[in-house]
C-alpha cells in the first residue's frame, strides 16, 4: 500500500510540474507575440517614413531612450517624434514604441 501511494504522489508532482512548466512557457509566448506585435505595428506604421533623414538621424537618441527606459530624450529623437506625429496624425503609439520602431529599421 505504501508503494502504492508512493506511485501516486510521484505521478500527481509529475502531471503538476509538466502543467506548472506548460503554463509558465504559454504565459512566456503570449507576452513575448505582445511585444513583437506592438513593434511590428510600430514599424509597419512608421516604414513609410522610415527612410526619411530626420528619423534615421534619430537612432541614437532612440538607443539611448529607450536603453534608459524613457529617461534620456535627445534633440534628435524629439524632431523625429513630431516629425512622425504630423506625418502620421492618427498613429496611436507612445513614445517608447516609436522609439523601438526608430531602432527596428
Amino acid at each position: 500500500m505504501l508503494r502504492f501511494s508512493l506511485f501516486v504522489a510521484a505521478g500527481v508532482l509529475s502531471i503538476a510540474s509538466s502543467a506548472y512548466a506548460s503554463s509558465l512557457i504559454a504565459t512566456s509566448d503570449s507576452i513575448g507575440a505582445s511585444l513583437v506585435n506592438t513593434v511590428d505595428a510600430s514599424s509597419d506604421a512608421t516604414s513609410s517614413i522610415g527612410d526619411d533623414k530626420v528619423v534615421l538621424d534619430a537612432r541614437d537618441d532612440a538607443a539611448s531612450f529607450v536603453g534608459s527606459e524613457g529617461s534620456i530624450r535627445g534633440a534628435h529623437l524629439e524632431a523625429a517624434l513630431t516629425h512622425i506625429r504630423q506625418t502620421l496624425p492618427n498613429l496611436e503609439a507612445t513614445d517608447m514604441q516609436l522609439a523601438e520602431a526608430i531602432l527596428a529599421r
